[in-house]
């Protein structure tokens, strides 16, 4: 009975690392998500201001226009790289934790007294996880500065084509 119970033990020690291998997966595949759509976005307004060139507008506003399509391309790049190095993170992440399962596993069979290193290695998969929500909240950020920009630059259009019909300033960021 007690043979039992120490293997019981050591599958439930392994299983544990499952609880953070899923919630990994799930960071991934949502930041992966995330990551496509910034990329389709920066492809968007690639276009859009290559577009820009063939338009016959004003100068000025014309120059408006490149300026934010400028910005928001590089807020786009931006968005893209602290994807990127999230996604390193949590990949990374994702194999610690598998490690650490085998990891326990294989030190149970063995009767290696060297339990320290797993549990050592699952505190550094859930710094990596703490690392890159980090960047998925600076990525967050970096969205929004975005939709600011991008509204900004519409009600300035609004005031531009048709004076006194654009929204008060502010309104989009007191939404939120």
């Amino acid at each position: 009975m007690e043979e039992v119970s120490g293997v019981l033990s050591i599958l439930s020690a392994m299983i544990t690392p499952a609880v953070l291998i899923l919630a990994t997966g799930s960071l991934i595949l949502t930041t992966s998500q995330r990551l496509g759509r910034c990329l389709e976005r920066a492809r968007k307004l690639t276009d859009l201001f290559e577009a820009l060139f063939k338009e016959q507008v004003d100068p000025e506003l014309l120059k408006q226009k490149k300026v934010i399509f400028i910005n928001l391309m590089n807020k786009a790049t931006r968005r893209a790289k602290l994807l990127q190095h999230a996604m390193v993170a949590l990949y990374l992440a994702l194999n610690i934790f598998i490690l650490t399962s085998v990891l326990i596993g294989i030190f149970e069979i063995l009767n290696l007294g060297l339990i320290y290193i797993p549990l050592y290695l699952a505190l550094g998969g859930a710094g990596l996880l703490l690392y890159a929500a980090g960047l998925l909240m600076a990525e967050a950020k970096v969205a929004l500065g975005a939709i600011y920009a991008e509204v900004g630059f519409m009600r300035s259009l609004g005031n531009h084509y048709m004076p006194g019909t654009a929204p008060a300033a502010g309104w989009f960021k007191r939404m939120f």
